[in-house]
């Protein structure tokens, strides 16, 4: 498939432009978000809608894990109007948990492409989260980099920095290279990173970013919006960006942050109406600006760092695999040694 801009690739672009007007939500409506995200990244859209709708959002933050305990332990008397968090496999946990209710909803299935939300539409991809390589530059040309599978291999001996295996991100695309290509394979890979390792698996992957810039690495597997992060504090950074590509089996991978209603929300429809402005063309913009993320849809204009970055070939499999077969990864991750 030849690379595109943006995950939406996969479904006319025409549709995307065709996104229905959100549903007008009760003006009288107070609504409450339990977000995993951070609240500066996220309140320049809930001013925004408050502003444009008159309702009211009131926000409740913590780590995703906590905000899915704390539904569960309120049963039906939550307040969660909606639940926002970042990565498939969190929203598929939540989502097979009961915690989140099926919407039906013209505007969202439109919106968000079929790979990129949940079958029975209990949650959807607000932004997109790309993982791929990123290497020093002089150290590494970009032609020895082409896939993930790439890097464990014997030549990156030494030369390879890692986040480490405990967080989400990671466990997401050992999922995805499971479904790709089986736990065999999958194991090896695994292995190969693990002995290819400079140091111990890092804390975050700004951590990882800073190791391949000091010289302890050369190359490292990062969420893109902190390269993104990087680049805008220090353009004369020596870390460049390296897009994984396909290979017939599986292509750049792809996670999102997204949304659902929750089970028991208080006001469903304000929640829905909610739900479907996140995806209009307006709070896709807010995403892209604040966020340093790939917007959902495909009209919407990237941030100029991501723009420089070139076209991609996104992974066009279903994400809630990601949650499927987490369970899976992280025993490969174990068996590998992947800390």
């Amino acid at each position: 498939m030849p690379p595109l801009r943006a995950l939406a690739s996969s479904c006319c672009v025409a549709i995307l432009l065709t996104l229905p007007a959100c549903t007008p939500a009760p003006q009288e409506a107070t609504l409450t978000l339990y977000s995993a995200r951070a609240e500066h990244l996220i309140r320049p859209l809930l001013d925004a809608y408050q502003a444009q709708s008159g309702v009211r959002i009131e926000l409740l933050t913590d780590s995703a894990a906590s905000l899915s305990e704390r539904l569960a332990r309120e049963g039906e008397g939550s307040p969660a109007d909606l639940l926002m968090t970042v990565d498939a496999g969190n929203l598929w946990h939540a989502a097979e948990r009961g915690l989140l209710q099926p919407v039906d909803s013209a505007a969202l299935a439109e919106a968000v492409p079929e790979h990129l939300r949940d079958p029975q539409g209990r949650w959807y991809a607000l932004s997109l989260r790309l993982r791929t390589m990123v290497y020093r530059d002089g150290a590494v040309q970009p032609g020895e980099l082409s896939h993930y599978r790439d890097l464990a291999e014997p030549r990156w001996r030494g030369r390879l920095c890692l986040r480490t295996s405990k967080k989400i991100y990671n466990q997401s695309l050992a999922a995805m290279l499971l479904d790709a290509y089986g736990s065999d394979q999958t194991l090896a890979i695994l292995k190969g990173w693990v002995a290819n390792l400079a140091e111990e698996p890092f804390s975050s992957d700004t951590l990882a970013l800073r190791a391949v810039a000091d010289g302890v690495c050369d190359v490292t597997l990062v969420n893109t919006y902190y390269l993104a992060r990087l680049v805008i504090e220090d353009p004369e950074t020596p870390l460049r960006l390296k897009w994984a590509e396909a290979d017939g089996d599986m292509g750049l991978h792809v996670n999102i942050s997204g949304a659902g209603i929750a089970r028991h929300a208080p006001h469903p429809e304000a929640a829905r109406a909610f739900l479907e402005w996140l995806l209009s063309p307006e709070a896709q913009r807010i995403y892209a600006e604040t966020g340093l993320e790939h917007p959902v849809r495909a009209d919407i204009p990237l941030h100029p760092v991501l723009r420089d970055w070139g076209a991609f070939t996104p992974d066009q499999r279903p994400l809630l695999r990601s949650g499927e077969l987490q369970a899976e990864a992280v025993q490969l991750m174990q068996q590998a040694g992947y800390r």
